[in-house]
């Protein structure tokens, strides 16, 4: 299992990004969390396979339909596993 920290800028607050976010997780079987941050960008820690997160990085970079997206910055994290993906406040 692999871990990895994403920052995302652009039109992503007030979209549905986290909501999206979650469901498309889910699908993929993405383990973690996302949550707003008070500079207007989205952080996620995303855990699961190579090809989990491959598919997962791909849809961030689009992410749901109201989003434009700036940015992606990504970084692979060392961290304890994590047992759902969540929406944090």
């Amino acid at each position: 299992m692999k871990s990895v920290h994403f920052v995302i800028s652009g039109k992503v607050q007030g979209v549905f990004f986290r909501d999206t976010a979650k469901r498309m997780a889910s699908q993929i079987g993405i383990k973690g969390w996302i949550r707003n941050t008070d500079d207007g960008t989205i952080e996620i820690l995303a855990q699961g396979s190579e090809s989990q997160l491959s598919e997962f990085e791909r849809w961030c970079r689009t992410g749901p339909p109201m989003a434009k997206i700036d940015s992606v910055e990504k970084e692979d994290m060392e961290c304890g596993e994590c047992v759902c993906f969540e929406v944090r406040y």
